[in-house]
């Protein structure tokens, strides 16, 4: 069994203290130790980071640029590597991994156009001889905490872009599945990433805490529940750090009368159950406009969720592999028991699966919901499983008002031919990301991801134009040469052109 370590100013040492297992879902059975960092160790990270900040900030943003071109040539060539890594931590299928990858991939490809995004704003002539121009500079030392579900997107989803801008970052990835993670590090390191600008520290709650704490750290970016994107909001906040907290997720797709219900099936089945449905993004309730495309969809739907392939994520050709940890599955098996006891009608029970060759694995097949009301727990709370909630409503309004009254608005996506329908639903939904006929609508890293409500907490998103704000500054500089011959007299009233 071998011991992850972190990588601290270019270097990867061990922490004493405590220490947490890392399993392989598929097998249950423990393959890593990873060690969860003292606050001593955070703030070797800290210092690693702070000394590198004057020298990083300098280099001209094309060099930072050439850096991630370099970086995003070694993730292409170490695909099947990290994939590998991905699928043996968290349990995602091999070409899902891939999949993820590539998402974190267009996010290295962003921050390559670090001499465009940074260029600022120049007016000439804004007064006599008055130029005004404003940059972009960087906050320092900022940092990164990131979920188990994406261990190499989420994480490239913060750091190259915060590099790039001119800032040293310290990441604390999961310590469930923190392989892949660590490698696509030491990758940016091996592209020529100076010592500091970078390091990645293993950890739980205390973690956390010292980089809240610590008054070195400018900004905090979070991705994961919404009761710890929320606590780290209000603890960091109000020691005057810069936040973008993203939290959960109960996303709905509606379906009018008028979609095509195949297409709709196929998106909704790699929606709802693909990566065991363990994403943010992912649909867990389906809302069908009139009890006839509730049973149209229910009968299509009935013989896909029971023909999924599940198995180990490592193995090719799979629909899914298993729940990241046992404790994982059993809540997600208690969200089931408490459908049925609310009355929900079970009409696929994926429970007490068993894949030959892995019977300790953490598995649990697809299930699905008919009859599903506002007022039950599995139709409120976020499930962050293979469980696909089937509600009926009569009218797109009444969808829309379903949709509208939850506490939570990341992603959502309606299914119609109907252009009118479409736009309507476009305007009126009260979520952050929205999809018309495409179930997972995540932006592409040249625009930015967030959801609204409860989703998200902080005025910024993830990613994209919205990154570039969140870390970086904006400096606005007024600038007079008046001409030599020329004498004015002072001027006591606010000055004005």
């Amino acid at each position: 069994m071998s011991l992850i370590q972190h990588l601290i100013n270019g270097e990867l040492v061990n922490d004493s203290g405590r220490s947490a297992d890392v399993y392989n879902p598929s097998t249950g059975q423990v393959i890593h130790q990873v060690p969860l960092a003292s606050r001593e160790t955070i703030q070797q990270a800290i210092d690693a980071a702070k000394a590198a900040f004057p020298a990083w900030r300098n280099t001209p943003p094309a060099k930072r640029a050439q850096v991630m071109f370099r970086f995003k040539q070694l993730l292409e060539q170490n695909e099947a590597r990290i994939s590998q890594l991905i699928s043996e931590e968290h349990g995602k299928t091999l070409e899902d991994a891939a999949g993820e990858l590539k998402r974190g991939i267009e996010n290295v490809e962003y921050a390559c156009s670090a001499p465009e995004i940074l260029k600022g704003e120049y007016s000439r002539n804004v007064g006599p001889n008055i130029d005004a121009w404003s940059d972009f500079q960087p906050l320092g030392v900022v940092a990164g905490i990131t979920p188990f579900n994406f261990p190499a997107m989420v994480p490239l989803w913060m750091y190259p872009l915060a590099i790039v801008c001119g800032n040293c970052f310290i990441l604390k990835p999961s310590e469930r599945d923190p392989s892949s993670t660590l490698l696509i590090a030491q990758l940016l390191q091996e592209a020529g990433l100076p010592k500091g600008v970078l390091s990645v520290v293993h950890g739980d709650k205390g973690a956390v805490d010292a980089l809240i704490e610590a008054p070195e750290v400018k900004a905090l970016s979070f991705v994961g529940s919404t009761p710890i994107a929320e606590y780290i909001y209000s603890e960091a906040t109000k020691r005057g750090k810069r936040v973008q907290a993203l939290g959960g997720a109960k996303n709905h797709a509606v379906l009018m009368p008028d979609a095509d219900l195949d297409n709709a099936v196929s998106a909704l089945m790699g929606a709802a159950y693909g990566s065991c449905g363990e994403r943010c993004m992912a649909i867990s309730v389906a809302v069908c406009v009139g009890d006839q495309v509730a049973d149209a969809l229910i009968a299509k739907l009935v013989p896909q969720v029971k023909a999924l392939k599940i198995g180990a994520g490592t193995s090719c050709g799979l629909d899914m592999g298993p729940l990241v940890t046992g404790q994982a599955r059993d809540k997600v098996s208690g969200y089931i028991e408490d459908g049925v006891s609310s009355g929900a009608r079970l009409v696929v029970d994926g429970r007490g699966l068993s894949v030959a060759g892995h019977e300790e694995g953490f598995f649990l097949g697809g299930s699905l919901f008919d009859h599903v009301t506002p007022e039950m727990r599995i139709y409120k709370e976020e499930i962050f499983g293979p469980v696909l909630c089937v509600v009926r409503v009569d009218s797109l309004e009444a969808a829309m008002q379903l949709i509208n009254d939850h506490e939570y608005g990341n992603g959502t996506c309606i299914f119609t031919r109907d252009g009118e329908a479409a736009r309507l639903f476009c305007d009126e939904i009260e979520v952050g990301m929205v999809g018309v006929n495409v179930p997972l609508p995540v932006p592409v890293a040249y625009h930015s991801f967030g959801g609204w409500k409860r989703s998200l907490f902080g005025d910024l998103h993830a990613y994209g134009p919205d990154g570039v704000r969140f870390y970086t500054r904006r400096k606005a500089i007024t600038q007079r040469w008046p001409q030599r011959a020329s004498h004015e007299a002072s001027q006591f009233a606010f000055p004005s052109l």
